[in-house]
């Protein structure tokens, strides 16, 4: 079967023959002969061949293609026939039908290209013309695209290149085609730039070898219309010479490679890592591109298909193309070399030479080439050899591409005049789709093209005012940054510089969209990964380049502000690229944060492990590198266990990526690796900015500036030459002229050899030498300063270069002969005057200098033109291009040396550092924006960045930035600036707001951690929320004891205190207020109700609770200045609201509960500022209540913990130390708190001193007693009128005046700073009255303090212990604090595992106190209760602002909160029967509790001995005996008892005799001895029965009969049971005297005939009782009786004269003797009973617990020693039978005067006791005066 390709030929062949054919025959009207027609000739010659063979494949392209190519060569076709060829051709690019394989493609591809190029045809007209143009741009287009393409030659790329350029560039030409053209281009460029990877760079001397110079012309040639006629003649190859790097540089070709920074070559392979396999095959045979079959020849998508073919292509290696094989290649390559010795020559001269033979055609212009044919529309064509000389044809590759790139280079050269706005637009679009389609840093020709060329003429680009330029240099220069930033590193900071006079710059006619245009750009570079970082370490962190990084942030920062308060594009653009920084750095913080500890160190191995095998494994490839890199890998190694694993992660992934690179990681000097810590980087800065300043100091004055340096250690102190040359030569910013002049001075020649010697002269010719010398400072203009310069120079040029002249002086003459000669050229000055020198006039001036010979003639006419051509720069002096052309140079210069290094790091390297640079200025502009922007996309975006640098901030634990935030935030919510009342509506209405307050909360839960003065703000809104009652209810209601819900509002809602008051008030508000605030009165508008409603939401949604609940987590740091914000929230006096404090101290406690597994570290501050609260109040108030309460909760919640018990306890003394008014206040929530922290705790208390505290609280808080003295915050300093207060303000008990408008304290009075102790004490107040002040000792903790009654207290007074009260000064006491108080102390002593040794004597005493204060049912508390009531809704203080006292924030018609009243809840006049029932009750538990007491004593004291004998515990010992039992237990409780004895109620009274008379009797008492049995009768029984003796209860008569006469019984049975033990006390007399004494005092004391009946009987009893046990009877006396019953007998015959007969009837009483004997016993000396003076007071219808006078004005009823001495006197008066000696034995032992009348007869225990009647007090007994009662 015949292919069916054959066909299609065929048919082509039909097609332009009778095209020919038609058109001949229509020019001539005659059949044309075939034979004769040499173009019909050969189609007809194809025919037959055609017609012989079954596959095209049999005959070679170009037999089939000559006769269509020889149609478009001809010039005598018209166009449409040539038209018709080249379309024939197309198709067979385009169906495949040159196959790729075949030997003899390549000539046949190198014919069509070079016929299409060359294309003649007779012109018609222009758009016919066109289209042939058209079609040829379509064959030359799929020529290339196709895979056969590949086998194009270096020159006929160019050539086609040349020509779509051509038809692109003619003006003339239709839009539509040159548009064509300009696509055509864009295309080839993309494949041939996407075919870069495949190609290999040569060496040096073939760059460019046989290779055509691509040259085009701005316009057409105009001359002619018709197509030129030239014959073509055969040229020969043209040479093409450049140095790679750009002709700038002038050192030899061996220091040409040194350009590469990364040292070598690069080869194919390793470029194909970083790029796709789709683009390294793109070249693959036609069998695989599947191109055979498709016939869309100019359509756009042969580029897609190639890709796919190449994806196709299994790996680069299959494809066909030859270049990929690199060995022939070299093999062609040595066969064509060119004579090198030439090219190497030639390698210097920076413009390119054409042809060998051809040196002089060149032109100035460098742009118009002579070229063989030009059509009409000045389109100009070159002929080219096909064949050369039979050597083989070899693909194009990189020389191709290098020529391209270099035209595409030139097109945007802005300075070249050729180049018009359109050509260099082109040159750009086309440069961006070569930089797009390939990676270009590693071939090295490109890369010395780009970093000269094109970044100059892009920088240039930038400042023409053309939009389209501008966009697209930009563009281009993005793409440039992006990928080889490496190797551009002064060009970036240019190109960054530039930027940033773009986007300051106040140029008016610069217009907007250009500042927008750079400011994308910036962004667009800054979100490139590791940009940022890399500018920071590559120029931050150079000695020599600007602080790029910071100055941008800066200038971003500044630029995102709005002048004029609107926001632009460019503001937002700023801020992007401030938040581009923010988002990376956050990126990468969480992922930190996501890898976990354990995971960083599995990884951190594995990596480490991996990046060891890799070295291992490229052995053979690295040579030193592998070293380098163990080193490297194993100083991290070490450096790990200080560094952050992530750290450590990064840097082994930066290993592995050089590895990847193969090639050894160069770092810059000033760092010790290529990842510097922060430390080092930090160092560098700072080194950084001193050099700075010293430069700018030597700029002004070198000397001062090097003294500078020297100061600061940078440069060493005796001047180091070498050092100081060495700098004057790196640093770029240096004065040129203050070089020069220091250089040149006298005092510095040492230095200037150095200077010199810093230069690399050798291989230089002289003037190159001295150009290089001469740029490096400023010639002065002083000859003799000159010489000295040139002298120096000369001879170390002479000597490096092997002294190619005869002398030195020869060359010190040629250096001045080139100054002079660069002078003479081009300074216009001298230009003026004369005409510059000729090469002839320059190589005259120098005959015979050297050394009387001439210098080489061809070396000086090099020395001419160069100086001529390339003027030396002197700098500082120039300006416009020279000076542009002089910095361009350095700057090259400076690249190619060390500093032009370029360290890669990985993203996230130095996070840190350049967070630390950027929160200021971001934070400010995000501030900024946030507050000015209502686009709700920008404020969302504003708030993330606040998220993105809280998270940062919190990684790297920066508080300063975390709080600089919250600040900045907590203003927006509006919540600190709004006053309470608007705050719902404002805050409710306001989204901003809203969303910055859910920020602020949100950010303080999450990172909480590093807040610490941000604290105070967030604690502010808080507080703002609170007034504004805007909180959640949960917040606002705290525990509380009292409230039986037991909780209790912090809000409370006001409401007019009376009806009038209010009345008036609204009247005042109707005329004072406008008609619409008088609106607002009615109640809050519907939309105020909306905001408020959205504004509980938002709150809700806060969750502020969160901010307590949470705060167990935070780190110690920041709970602490958590607790400081709280405490120091100190409302301010203008609004000062107590209820502020409350709710601060509220969350403060919370916060501590929170806390207390840690409350230690924090306790110190809660209690200072709890006694702040507590001590320092002058009068009750909410808050003062909250504090105390808050203090017992705190000790409830934290007793348990054992490391913080005892502080607590102890903290609870400072209820103690309050003044007692303000306690009193408070006693019933410390009451019920107590009694809850007792049920809770008991079991952890242990210690004495705490027990001490607690029943010390309790007793005050019950029983109304003051605190203990030692307490007491006594006022030291002298300020008091701080504090000072008017008496109104004082005298608490004017309840009236709590509805004054002063009602409240001023802040100096309640928020004192802590430390000021400062009490002044209240005088006038009625609880302290006259009573004396006494500072007690520590070691009278368990004895009763009692201060001195009376008006003149006694200064030691010893504790009565004979009279049955403490003696307490006992003040009020609220009734239910006394009812808590007794709960808890039966708690206490009813569970016997809480009465311990330390509580035991402590639990008696207080049980006494209370004792006393019951009595008579309390009663006496009423007398004063209306000074008493205590509304602590009204004792909040508020002041409400001040201009409309009406309006008040909460005047709210609700319920008020029910009053506390801190007496009982009853009204004031009468007492009701309820009182009673509570009060007995109370009474009947303290008997009870003394009794349980009482009898468990023995066997609760027994256990503890046994147990402490067990433990054998150091300290006190604990006894059992009965004395330690009598006066530590027994006798307490007995007095207490036979207190109760003596109470009103004769309920109590029957009850309490009861119970004393089964203590009194019960088993455990009868181990006592005579002397505790003499001190029951002296302690218990005697003064119960005086104070029985009282009208005790005077509506009871009959009751009060009762209890005396059963007091009378017990004492009989008493005295009678133990009567033989107390035979024994040598006092018995006077025991029985004091007996007898009271038998009398009874029988008279009642109205009723009960006493006098039983009286006597049980006087019979004992009388008889004693006899009987012969008491009566003595041996030695003359009656046979003793003195006693003498005695005894005139003592009973005062009352009961009768009795001795009754019972004696015969004993006879004999009369007395002898008077005067001294051992005489002592008559009795008891006063006739009518003259007995009753101890009861004045008034007995005001029975009284204690000695308190009732207010000041009463006169003390108590008894005073001044008062028992006539007593005394009166008894001694009225008893003749008292013998005088007696009273000079007067001894009472240290006895006080008592309340008992017979023992406060002195004498009269005297006479009857030898001894003293008891032992000398203990000095533990030490007290303040008893009373009498």
């Amino acid at each position: 079967m015949v292919d069916k390709n054959i066909y299609i030929v065929q048919g082509e062949i039909c097609t332009v023959v009778s095209a020919i054919k038609r058109n001949s025959r229509w020019n001539t009207h005659t059949p044309l002969d075939e034979e004769q027609d040499p173009l019909l000739n050969s189609f007809s010659h194809l025919k037959e061949t055609l017609n012989n063979i079954k596959e095209l494949s049999d005959v070679e392209p170009n037999v089939f293609l000559r006769p269509f190519l020889e149609v478009v060569r001809s010039e005598d076709t018209t166009g449409p026939i040539t038209g018709l060829a080249l379309t024939s051709v197309n198709k067979f690019l385009s169906y495949g039908l040159i196959d790729a394989n075949h030997e003899a493609a390549a000539e046949a591809i190198e014919n069509m290209a070079d016929a299409v190029t060359h294309a003649r045809f007779v012109g018609t007209d222009p758009a016919s013309d066109e289209v042939v143009l058209m079609k040829i741009l379509q064959v030359l287009r799929t020529l290339l695209l196709t895979p056969v393409g590949a086998h194009l030659t270096n020159e006929s790329v160019c050539e086609i290149m040349q020509s779509c350029f051509r038809i692109c560039f003619e003006v003339r030409l239709s839009e539509l085609l040159r548009k064509s053209a300009e696509h055509t281009l864009v295309d080839m460029v993309q494949l041939l730039f996407s075919r870069l990877p495949q190609f290999k760079e040569e060496a040096k001397s073939f760059v460019g070898a046989n290779m055509k110079k691509l040259k085009m012309r701005a316009g057409g040639m105009s001359e002619s219309s018709k197509w030129k006629k030239q014959k073509r003649s055969p040229r020969p190859p043209h040479h093409m010479v450049r140095s790679a790097s750009g002709g700038l540089e002038q050192a030899p070709p061996a220091t040409l490679s040194n350009n590469n920074l990364s040292g070598g070559v690069l080869f194919i392979e390793q470029v194909s890592l970083s790029v796709p396999d789709s683009m390294a095959s793109s070249m693959s045979s036609p069998t695989d591109s599947g191109l055979d079959t498709c016939s869309k020849a100019t359509s756009r998508e042969d580029l897609t298909d190639l890709d796919q073919s190449s994806s196709a292509a299994t790996t680069p290696g299959t494809a066909t193309s030859p270049s990929t094989e690199p060995g022939r290649l070299d093999a062609q390559s040595e066969g064509r070399q060119v004579d090198r010795a030439q090219s190497a020559s030639v390698e210097s001269i920076p413009e390119v030479l054409e042809d060998r033979d051809s040196v002089m055609e060149q032109s100035d212009s460098a742009s118009i080439h002579d070229m063989d044919y030009v059509n009409p529309r000045g389109v100009r064509f070159t002929p080219q050899q096909t064949q050369r000389d039979g050597a083989a044809l070899i693909p194009y590759g990189l020389p191709c591409l290098r020529e391209l790139f270099r035209f595409l280079i030139s097109l945007t050269n802005p300075h070249d005049r050729h180049n018009t706005d359109a050509m260099m637009h082109m040159g750009l679009q086309l440069l961006t789709v070569a930089l797009e389609a390939a990676h270009i840093a590693p071939y090295q020709s490109l890369l010395g093209l780009v970093k000269d060329e094109l970044c100059r003429h892009l920088f240039q680009l930038l400042n023409v005012d053309r939009m389209n330029l501008y966009t697209a240099s930009i563009r281009a220069c993005f793409l440039l940054f992006e990928s080889m930033r490496g190797h551009l590193k002064f060009q970036l900071e240019m190109y960054l510089k530039k930027l940033m006079d773009t986007i300051t710059s106040e140029n008016m006619k610069m217009p907007y969209e250009m500042k927008e245009m750079a400011l994308e750009a910036l962004v667009q570079l800054w979100r490139i990964p590791s940009f940022v970082t890399e500018l920071y370490i590559n120029h931050d962190c150079d000695f020599y380049c600007s602080n790029l990084f910071e100055d941008l942030t800066k200038l971003l920062s500044k630029n995102a502000f709005p002048v004029s308060g609107q926001l632009y594009t460019t503001h937002l653009l700023s801020l992007e690229a401030l938040l581009t920084v923010i988002d990376s750095t956050e990126a990468h913080c969480q992922a930190k944060v996501l890898n976990s500890t354990a995971q960083q160190d599995q990884s951190a191995e594995t990596v480490l492990a991996e990046g060891e095998g890799s070295t291992n494994d490229r052995v053979d490839t690295t040579t030193g590198m592998q070293i380098s890199i163990i080193h490297f890998i194993t100083g991290l190694a070490f450096r790990s266990i200080a560094m952050n694993e992530i750290e450590l992660k990064v840097k082994i992934v930066f290993i592995l990526f050089l590895l990847a690179e193969k090639k050894e990681p160069t770092k810059p000097q000033r760092f010790s690796s290529c990842l510097p810590d922060s430390q080092e980087l930090l160092d560098i800065r700072n080194k950084k900015k001193l050099l700075n300043s010293g430069t700018e100091q030597f700029n002004q004055k070198p000397k001062k500036g090097i003294q500078f340096l020297q100061e600061k250690g940078l440069l060493s102190s005796p001047m180091d030459n070498n050092e100081v040359a060495q700098w004057l030569r790196e640093n770029p910013r240096l004065d040129k002229k203050q070089i020069g002049e220091f250089i040149s001075d006298r005092k510095h020649m040492e230095l200037l050899d150095s200077f010199v010697n810093t230069f690399t002269f050798q291989g230089l010719r002289i003037d190159e030498a001295l150009r290089l010398y001469l740029e490096a400072f400023r010639l002065p203009g002083e000859a003799p300063v000159i010489h000295r310069l040139l002298e120096t120079f000369t001879d170390t040029w002479h000597k490096v270069n092997g002294s190619p002249f005869m002398t030195n002086d020869a060359g010190f003459a040629l250096a001045y002969a080139v100054i002079m000669l660069n002078t003479d050229q081009h300074n216009n000055n001298v230009r003026k005057q004369n005409i510059p020198m000729t090469v002839e006039q320059f190589k005259k001036n120098l005959k015979g200098v050297n050394g009387n010979t001439d210098f080489d003639q061809d070396m000086l006419e090099d020395i001419y033109n160069a100086i001529k051509n390339d003027e030396i720069v002197m700098p500082d002096e120039q300006s416009g291009l020279v000076k542009e052309n002089y910095v361009w140079s350095v700057l090259l210069h400076r690249g190619a040396t060390s500093e032009g290094i370029f360290l890669h790091v990985p993203a996230g390297s130095y996070d840190h550092d350049l967070f630390t640079m950027t929160w200021g200025p971001t934070i400010a502009a995000l501030s900024y924006v946030f507050d000015k922007s209502l686009d709700d996309t920008i404020i969302q975006k504003a708030i993330a960045g606040f998220r993105k640098c809280a998270m940062i901030s919190a990684h790297y634990g920066f508080s300063d930035v975390f709080d600089n935030l919250i600040i900045s935030l907590c203003k927006f919510t509006t919540l600190s600036s709004e006053s309470a009342e608007n705050l719902p509506t404002v805050f409710g209405s306001n989204g901003k707001a809203q969303v910055a307050a859910k920020t602020v909360f949100h950010l303080a839960y999450r990172h909480g951690d590093i807040l610490r003065e941000g604290w105070k703000n967030i604690m502010d809104s808080m507080l703002q929320l609170f007034r504004a009652e805007l909180l959640p209810k949960a917040m606002v209601e705290v525990e509380d004891f009292v409230e039986p819900n037991g909780k209790i509002s912090l809000q409370r809602e006001e409401t007019p205190s009376n009806r009038g008051e209010s009345a008036v008030l609204s009247f005042v508000n109707w005329l004072t207020l406008s008609g619409a605030e008088q609106s607002g009165l009615r109640g809050p508008s519907t939309e105020n109700q909306e905001a408020k409603q959205a504004a509980m939401l938002c709150i809700k949604q806060c969750d502020p609770e969160k901010l307590i609940t949470e705060s167990k987590f935070l780190q110690l740091e920041s709970l602490q200045e958590l607790m400081k914000a709280l405490i120091s929230v100190t409302p301010d006096e203008e609004t000062y609201d107590e209820e502020d404090g409350a709710f601060c101290l509220e969350m403060l406690l919370r916060i501590v509960m929170e806390n207390r597994d840690r409350v230690s570290c924090v306790w110190q501050t809660v209690r200072d500022h709890l006694c702040h609260l507590c001590v320092q109040a002058t009068e009750s108030c909410f808050l003062v209540e909250r504090a105390v309460v808050g203090l017992i909760r705190l000790a409830i919640r934290l007793l348990r913990r054992e490391d913080i018990s005892s502080q607590v306890l102890l903290s609870l003394r400072l209820l103690l130390m309050m003044k007692p008014h303000v306690l009193a206040r408070v006693s019933r929530e410390v009451a019920y708190g107590l009694h809850e922290l007792l049920k809770t705790n008991a079991a952890n208390i242990h210690c004495t001193d705490d027990w001490f505290t607690l029943f010390s609280l309790i007793e005050c808080i019950g029983a109304g007693i003051k605190p203990p003295a030692s307490f007491q915050v006594i006022s030291t300093s002298p300020d008091i009128d701080t504090g000072a207060q008017s008496d109104s303000e004082l005298s608490s008990h004017h309840h009236s005046e709590v509805s004054l408008d002063r009602g409240y304290t001023s802040d100096s009075e309640v928020y004192t700073e802590h430390g000021k102790s400062r009490m002044p004490r209240s005088v006038t107040d009625v609880d302290v009255a006259s009573s004396g002040w006494l500072v007690v000792g520590k070691d009278d903790l368990d004895i009763n303090k009692v201060p001195a009654s009376g008006s003149k207290p006694l200064l030691n007074p010893l504790v009565n212990q004979y009279s049955l009260t403490l003696g307490q000064d006992m003040g009020f006491h609220d009734t239910k604090s006394l009812i808590k108080c007794v709960e808890s102390l039966s708690f206490i002593v009813r569970d016997a595992a809480h009465v311990t040794p330390e509580n035991f004597e402590l639990c008696v005493k207080a049980i006494r106190v209370f004792v006393e204060a019951s009595l008579n049912g309390g009663y006496r508390t009423h007398e004063k209760k209306k000074n008493h009531k205590y509304d602590s809704q009204k004792s909040r203080v508020r002041r409400k602002p001040r201009e409309k006292e009406g309006v008040s924030r909460r005047a709210k018609a609700s319920s008020q909160r029910p009053s506390r009243s801190h007496s009982d809840d009853e009204e004031d006049e009468g007492v009701p029967a309820s009182y009673h029932t509570v009060s007995l009750q109370v009474s009947q538990d303290l008997l009870d509790l003394m009794h349980t007491l009482h009898t468990r004593a023995a066997s609760i004291y027994s256990s503890w001995a046994q147990e402490q004998r067990h433990l054998e515990v150091a300290g006190k010992k604990i006894e059992a005996d009965s004395q330690t039992l009598w006066t530590s237990c027994w006798c307490p409780l007995l007095q207490g008892i036979a207190w109760l004895c003596c109470d009103a109620r004769r309920q109590v009274r029957m009850q309490a005799l009861t119970y004393l008379q089964r203590a009194l009797l019960v088993h455990d008492l009868q181990t006592l001895d005579a002397v505790e049995w003499e001190s029951c009768f002296n302690k218990v029984l005697f003064p119960l029965l005086t104070k029985l003796l009282d009208n005790i209860s005077p509506a009871d008569v009959g009751g009060m009969e009762e209890t005396r006469m059963r007091a009378c019984t017990l004492l009989s049975k008493v005295f009678l049971q133990h009567l033989s033990p107390l035979l024994s006390l040598p006092t018995f007399a006077a025991l029985w005297l004091t007996i007898l004494d009271f038998m009398d005092k009874y029988m008279h004391a009642g109205s009723s005939d009960l006493l006098l009946e039983a009286i006597p009987e049980s006087l019979k009893n004992m009388l008889l009782v004693m006899d009987t046990a012969g008491i009566f009877h003595s041996v030695d006396s003359r009656t046979g009786y003793s003195d006693l019953w003498e005695i005894t007998w005139e003592r009973i015959n005062c009352f009961l004269p009768n009795l001795r007969e009754e019972l004696f009837k015969q004993t006879v009483i004999p009369p007395p003797v002898e008077l005067a004997q001294p051992a005489a016993p002592s008559p009795p000396a008891s006063p006739p009973p009518a003259q007995a003076p009753s101890p009861v007071p004045a008034a007995p219808t005001e029975p009284k617990t204690s000695s308190r006078p009732a207010s000041p004005q009463d006169p003390p009823p108590s008894m005073s020693p001044q008062i028992s001495t006539p007593l005394s006197h009166s008894h001694m008066s009225q008893s003749p039978l008292i013998l005088q000696p007696l009273a000079s034995h007067l001894q009472v032992g240290g006895v006080p005067p008592m309340s008992l009348p017979i023992i406060l007869n002195p004498a009269l225990i005297e006479a009857s006791s030898p001894v003293p009647l008891l032992p000398a007090p203990r000095p533990t007994d030490l007290s303040d005066t008893p009373e009498l009662k």
